[in-house]
């Protein structure tokens, strides 16, 4: 089993930035590839960024390109996802999401029904 922990979410102004952070225990953090995803008021879950489990490959939305990084820290045991630039369209509950890591990673980072493991979320506000 892994436990995934959000934390960072806020209230920000358009323009601004937040990081948030991904705490993971439970497993071999190494071993997972990451991903972070979100969902809005009556939208689906969706993909915005995925960090494969040896760091060597990260991945993201369209809509967040340029302007959000995933990275990760082993030693920590946690992945993070710098978010700048905010807009309003990013306000949402965003999710840290697990699986274990595999060749296969490239394939599947974007589908969250491929992840095992879920954080409980945070909620993101972006004001106009």
């Amino acid at each position: 089993q892994v436990q995934l922990v959000e934390s960072g979410g806020g209230l920000v102004q358009a323009g601004g930035s937040l990081r948030l952070s991904c705490a993971a225990s439970g497993r071999t953090f190494s071993s997972l590839s990451m991903g972070w995803f979100r969902q809005a008021p009556g939208k689906e879950r969706e993909f915005v960024a995925g960090i494969s489990w040896t760091g060597g490959s990260t991945y993201y939305a369209d809509s967040v390109k340029g302007r959000f990084t995933i990275s990760r820290d082993n030693a920590k045991n946690t992945v993070y996802l710098r978010m700048n630039g905010l807009k309003p369209e990013d306000t949402a509950v965003y999710y840290c999401a697990a699986v274990q890591g595999s060749s296969s990673y490239y394939r599947v980072y974007a589908y969250p029904g491929r992840y095992d493991y879920w954080g409980q979320g945070t909620q993101v506000t972006v004001s106009s």
